[in-house]
Formats: C-alpha cells, sequence, structure tokens
C-alpha cells in the first residue's frame, strides 16, 4: 500500500513543480539539454555506449556530490582496472562538471524521474551490475527497481541533516523499507550512523567511516596561476590582499560587497572576488554589486579595464581562486542555510570565514571548530570585524590557514575504506 500511495501522489507533486523546472531551462543555459534522458529516453550513441558493458551506476545529485562520486570512481578503479561506470546527476552544473572530468569509458547521464515506468526504461537501457548512492538520495522506485533485478544497493559519504532527519521520520514506514534494501549504508559520522538506524536501516549494514571530502587530490603545484593571470589582466599586482567570497548565494555577494567597500577605506590594497555556487546568476550578481556603487568584472568577459570586484561567472575554476586568495569566506553561510564545503580552500591553508548556518557539515564543522581551523561569524559586522583583523595580521592568517590544512591532511583515507567495503 505504501508504494500504491506513493506512486499515486509523486506524479502529482511533479505536476506542480513542472513550472519550476521549465522556468530552470528558460533561465539556465544548458538545463534542458538532454532533458530527454529524465523520462529515461537515451539517443542512439547512448545507447550503444550503455550496452557495451555492464557498469556500475552512480548517482550524484549535485555539484559537491559529484565531484565526491569521480573521486570514488578512480578510487574504485584502481582496485577494478576493467570497470565501467554511468554517472548520473540532477543539475546542469553539476553534468558540465562530470563532462569535463569523466573518463572516457564511461557514461554520463541526467537522472531519471522516480517514475516506476521511467525507472524502469533506465534500468533496461543501463542494466547496472551495482547501485551507488552518495550522501543522501533515498528515491524507493530507483531502489526498488535494483532490489527487484538483484541489483546490490549501497550508499557512500551517507549523511543526514537536522531537516532531512525530522521530514525522513515523519515518513519512517517508506524509509525503512528502503533502507532494508541498501547494503553497505556508509555514512560520515556516529550521528548520521545513529539517524539512519532510527529512520530502519539493520544496525549491521551501517558503517561509520568518516566524510570523503577530506579525500581532495593533491593540488596541482600551478593551480593558482590561471587565477593570478586574471588578476594581472585587471591591473591587480601581486602586493594586493584578497578577499574571497567562494560559492555564495543570494545575499552574500551584497554583504560582501558592503564588507569590502568599508575595509578597503582602511586598507586601500584590498580586492574582492567573487565565485557565485550557480554562475548562471551572473546577472543578478553584477547587478547586486553596481547596486553598492562598485564596478564589475566579469570572469567570461574580461578587459584591460580595471574594477572594483571580480565576478567569476565561469564553471570549475573556484580552486584556482581559493589558491590566489588571502581570506576566504565559504558561502551559504550567511544569509542562507546549509553552508557550502570549507574543506577546499583549507586544502590551500587559506584563513577561512563562515556564517551561523554550516548544518550541510555538522561532522567536517566540529572537526574545524576543534582544531581552531576557521573562524565562525554570526552577521555582517562580525564578519566584517573577522576579515579585518586576518587581513592586518598575516601570522594570525598563517596560523589559521596552517590549522586548517592539517585538519584535511590528518583525514585522508576514507574512499578506500568506502570501495573495501562495497567490493
Amino acid at each position: 500500500m505504501v508504494w500504491f500511495l506513493y506512486n499515486l501522489l509523486f506524479p502529482v507533486l511533479f505536476l506542480l513543480l513542472l513550472p519550476k523546472f521549465l522556468s530552470r531551462m528558460a533561465r539556465r543555459g544548458g538545463y534542458k539539454k538532454h532533458f530527454e534522458q529524465r523520462i529515461g529516453i537515451y539517443g542512439r550513441k547512448t545507447l550503444v555506449r550503455l550496452g557495451e558493458a555492464r557498469s556500475v551506476w552512480i548517482h550524484a545529485v549535485s555539484v559537491g556530490e559529484i565531484h565526491i562520486a569521480l573521486r570514488f570512481i578512480e578510487a574504485y578503479r584502481n582496485e577494478n582496472p576493467t570497470a565501467r561506470f554511468v554517472l548520473s546527476t540532477n543539475t546542469s552544473t553539476a553534468h558540465v562538471i562530470g563532462s569535463k572530468q569523466l573518463d572516457r569509458r564511461d557514461v554520463l547521464i541526467y537522472f531519471p524521474i522516480d517514475l516506476p515506468w521511467v525507472m524502469g526504461r533506465a534500468f533496461d537501457a543501463i542494466d547496472p551490475q551495482k547501485l551507488i548512492l552518495v550522501e543522501c538520495e533515498f528515491w524507493p522506485n530507483l531502489v526498488r527497481q535494483a532490489y527487484k533485478r538483484g541489483v546490490p544497493v549501497s550508499l557512500i559519504n551517507g549523511r543526514i541533516s537536522d531537516s532531512s532527519f525530522r521530514g525522513y521520520m515523519r515518513f519512517r514506514c517508506l524509509t525503512r523499507r528502503l533502507l532494508e534494501l541498501i547494503d553497505p549504508i556508509c555514512v560520515q559520522s556516529c550521528q548520521d550512523a545513529t539517524r539512519m538506524i532510527a529512520m530502519g536501516a539493520r544496525p549491521e549494514s551501517v558503517h561509520t567511516l568518516g566524510t570523503a571530502k577530506y579525500d581532495l587530490p593533491p593540488p596541482a603545484p600551478n593551480i593558482a596561476v590561471s587565477a593570478q593571470n586574471v588578476l594581472r589582466g585587471l591591473g591587480v599586482s601581486a602586493d594586493r590582499k584578497i578577499l574571497l567570497g567562494g560559492s555564495t548565494w543570494s545575499g552574500e555577494e551584497e554583504a560582501l560587497c558592503q564588507v569590502y567597500t568599508s575595509l578597503k577605506k582602511r586598507i586601500p590594497s584590498l580586492f574582492l572576488v567573487l565565485v557565485p555556487r550557480h554562475a548562471e546568476r551572473r546577472d543578478e550578481v553584477k547587478t547586486a554589486v553596481e547596486v553598492q556603487g562598485l564596478t564589475c568584472a566579469l570572469r567570461s568577459q574580461l578587459t584591460t579595464s580595471s574594477s572594483d570586484v571580480l565576478l567569476v561567472d565561469t564553471t570549475n575554476e573556484l580552486m584556482g581562486f581559493y589558491a590566489a586568495s588571502d581570506v576566504v569566506f565559504v558561502g551559504k553561510s550567511l544569509c542562507e542555510h546549509g553552508g557550502q564545503n570549507p574543506i577546499e580552500p583549507a586544502l590551500f591553508g587559506r584563513a577561512i570565514v563562515v556564517g551561523p548556518n554550516m548544518e550541510n557539515f555538522p561532522g567536517v564543522m566540529n572537526d574545524f571548530l576543534m582544531n581552531r581551523a576557521l573562524l565562525q561569524v554570526q552577521n555582517v559586522q562580525a564578519l566584517e570585524k573577522t576579515i579585518e583583523t586576518l587581513l592586518i595580521d598575516p601570522v594570525a592568517r598563517e596560523k589559521l590557514g596552517d590549522a586548517a590544512r592539517g585538519v584535511v591532511e590528518g583525514r585522508r583515507g576514507v574512499l578506500s575504506k568506502m570501495v573495501k567495503e562495497i567490493q
């Protein structure tokens, strides 16, 4: 009965959300490309490639998860050199990243809508030997279809946020039936393990391994060169102090511009770089910067004229700008809820500041705060004061950055543990 009700209500919900999808297609370049894959329809070329060998299907919903999936694929292939993969994702930004980094032997697709007939068509085309879910993707028809076909289902880097846990517990009759079909369930923290079991997972299937987000590849020695060249082209000399807003969300760009305008009166060498989470917000962000009375240069349309702010409206360049910065603010933590990944700037030993809302990374935040490896502020006023302190005190900045790098380096190796559990 529970499956019948889900399959009865989900199409209604999907139809209600359809205007939102269509709006995204209109706003975001690339979102409508291969939209037919979302209903399990694949072109001839894709079908041929899917039919070449039985693959491991990995589903990674968005940008953060797809980076985990790509590194997991590499770790898995180190143990199984002949393995082939199908990687699915939901967002156009993640699809772009996957298309650039995925091995030529593997296939990238958009995730099909969780309707029985759509999932059946997708499984017929993919015919996976295993299904691996990244972080928190419990789609009922996906998991049930795999189980019916004898395809083992695993979860890697699992985590359950406060809001997700409350939601799943309200529908425990559904989540319990799903989690019983997933083994192993590899989670990031003891809290995640406790929540998975409370939601209905079998205790023996749950393994606390830590977060794979720490398993970042060592950065290339020259990773900062491209970003530095961009800055030099704008007349930003090497002795300038760079404040970077990384993976920012709506409202945070305005806050950073206010902080920048105020600080620049006392620190004339300061320069602001904004890298919004979604590059397609470029027009919105550019307008927000100009409303603050600042000039804005777009990374995609660079000129030789100087500007107050650089807006990086391209993809896959954030790491280079982390490496070229002095102080990093990690987005979706001040005006939005959830927080973005603080591990990436830590890899470069950068001084990191976050806002009060880092619910997406409870285990990571605990690691960083216990090791005094980042600074967390509660509002814009505290953000300005904290950034100023770091900019004028190179010793404090270096100490904070070294602590951040130490946290990352001391917690590597989770991906290899996950591969062993799945094998």
